[in-house]
């Protein structure tokens, strides 16, 4: 079990690596409002596997929170580039 947690976190590292790299190179705002999106949402996958392996469900209040955070936040980010487009 201990090699699928290996490989999921070399996973996730590999693919916040990628996400990182679109948020700073992103052509436009909305790319990178997209990337913070994806790359907190591994974050949380990645704190999934912490609880997994230690058994911990302490964190599990915390990821629902996070979750909802971004989720949030995303559905503003993306209102307000709506509406900012719209006015140039």
């Amino acid at each position: 079990m201990n090699l699928v947690f290996s490989v999921v976190l070399v996973m996730l590292t590999l693919a916040a690596g990628l996400t990182l790299l679109r948020m700073f190179r992103g052509p436009s705002t909305l790319d990178r409002v997209a990337a913070l999106d994806v790359f907190v949402v591994l974050i949380v996958a990645a704190t999934a596997v912490y609880v997994a392996i230690y058994q911990d469900g302490s964190n599990i209040p915390l990821l629902v929170a996070v979750s909802l955070t971004v989720l949030v936040g995303t559905v503003t980010a993306a209102r307000l580039l709506e509406r900012w487009e719209r006015h140039r």
